[in-house]
């Protein structure tokens, strides 16, 4: 696959987020795919995002992921993002308090025969956190 190939891959995966569209990601991502960075409880595969994206928007409903950055080589992409929303859910553990957040993260993403195949990232998980209010506690 070319590089514009795996461009209009990673694209397909954005908008199925971005849009809730996530059955998707089914086609867009290999059944063996590895995620060395998974989300907690995320499962294996297309089902494991699927799963993990659905109660990414049930928390945050109007949930936007947007490409800051993008630089590709022959089979992998790489992206700085943007996710923003409004808390409407329950979001690990914390009830919904309505409030913004806008997070940054980074994913690398290893493409073959028009799938993702592996993928490294972070995202701003605490920040997302402290901006809903969510408080530490000691153990």
């Amino acid at each position: 696959m070319s590089q514009q190939d795996n461009l209009a891959v990673q694209q397909k995966f954005g908008n199925a987020v971005n849009t809730g569209e996530l059955e998707q990601l089914r086609d867009l991502i290999a059944a063996d795919v590895v995620d060395h960075d998974p989300a907690p409880d995320q499962g294996a595969g297309p089902e494991g995002y699927i799963r993990m994206f659905a109660e990414l928007r049930a928390s945050f409903p109007d949930l936007a992921v947007s490409v800051d950055q993008l630089v590709m080589d022959e089979d992998k992409i790489a992206i700085a993002y943007t996710i923003s929303g409004t808390q409407k859910g329950d979001f690990w553990g914390v009830a919904p308090t309505g409030r913004k957040i806008r997070a940054r993260g980074v994913q690398i993403a290893r493409f073959r025969d028009g799938k993702m195949v592996e993928r490294w990232g972070s995202s701003d998980q605490l920040g997302i956190l402290q901006q809903i209010g969510a408080r530490a506690t000691s153990a």
